[in-house]
């Protein structure tokens, strides 16, 4: 298994684990809209290292897991981490953008990291089956499209406490990095290309329009 896929499995647990049980270090380093807009920006990075509880940790963790693999043997260690980072400041800088004027938002997991290279994943391997509580078989790429609809409603209800918006930026993240790194995707993988993108030109449409 990829040493560096271990190492940063590791670095969420060990820093997460610090967070649960030292309440000054969660605040000093959770995503936080009103110390960012102050100069704390490395809480869009340190924020991506902690997790609300043991179950938020072990289900990012698991997902990584799963589909880390695809990309790092698709398209090598140093791009798997790009994507890995980038979909994680692209899931924080999202939620900025979207968030900027509510300075008390808080928000803490590696779901817009995981998110990307679950996105990036699914754009290198459409035709992947993944399956629903581990039963319901569905295409990948049909799973990622109705995921970004899914969190666009999410984003738009503001009825739960789960990070929609990192979520999202995350799989633009990933799908535009693993596009720069693999341009030739969008004429092996067309039509995929163009289904998964539709999520996010829906969103930025709704946005542009207000309707979020």
């Amino acid at each position: 298994m990829n040493t560096i896929l271990i190492g940063i499995i590791i670095a969420n647990v060990l820093i997460s684990y610090k967070g649960f049980n030292d309440i000054y270090f969660f605040r000093k380093y959770e995503f936080h809209v009103g110390s960012i807009r102050s100069g704390e920006q490395i809480r869009m990075l340190s924020s991506g290292f902690l997790h609300a509880d043991m179950m938020h940790l072990a289900f990012n963790m698991l997902t990584l897991w799963f589909f880390a693999p695809v990309v790092l043997n698709w398209l090598g260690t140093f791009s798997f981490v790009l994507v890995y980072f980038g979909s994680l400041i692209f899931g924080s800088l999202l939620t900025m953008i979207f968030h900027k004027n509510d300075y008390s938002y808080r928000a803490v997991g590696a779901s817009g990291a995981v998110t990307g290279v679950l996105y990036s994943a699914i754009l290198l391997q459409p035709d992947m089956m993944l399956g629903i509580f581990f039963v319901i078989p569905i295409p990948a790429y049909l799973f990622g499209i109705l995921y970004l609809l899914y969190s666009i409603y999410g984003m738009r209800a503001k009825n739960d406490n789960i990070g929609h918006t990192a979520h999202f930026g995350g799989a633009v993240g990933g799908y535009l990095i693993t596009l720069i790194k693999e341009p030739s995707l969008m004429a092996d993988h067309s039509l995929m290309t163009i289904l998964l993108a539709i999520p996010i030109l829906i969103l930025f449409v709704m946005a542009k329009f207000g309707k979020l």
